[in-house]
């Protein structure tokens, strides 16, 4: 195995980690908000390393670019669905879950 093939290989793994984890804390967490949050940003990241591995294997900086732009977009797209689901359950009155 080469070099970028390792590279690829640990960042791939890292980024299912993530989803994993961002998975968990949909299933484990208290309320809409908590879930949201690990939804958003362990899938975030998980994509972007995922996308990282992907860019090391690109035979051309079009598709680096290209992966990129992609990341960016869902980035922008989870951010704007998890605020409006957030602002919708606090306008139904669901409060954020606190600690006992």
């Amino acid at each position: 195995m080469n070099v970028p093939d390792l590279i690829t290989a640990v960042l791939i793994t890292a980024g299912l980690f993530f989803f994993l984890a961002g998975t968990a804390g949909l299933l484990r967490f208290p309320d809409v908000f908590t879930r949201l949050h690990a939804l958003t940003k362990a899938d975030n990241l998980g994509l972007g390393l995922v996308l990282a591995g992907l860019a090391v294997q690109a035979p051309h900086p079009a598709a680096v670019v290209k992966l990129f732009l992609v990341w960016l977009l869902v980035m922008t797209g989870s951010a704007t669905a998890g605020y409006l689901m957030a602002r919708r359950a606090l306008r139904n009155g669901l409060q954020p879950w606190r600690k006992p």
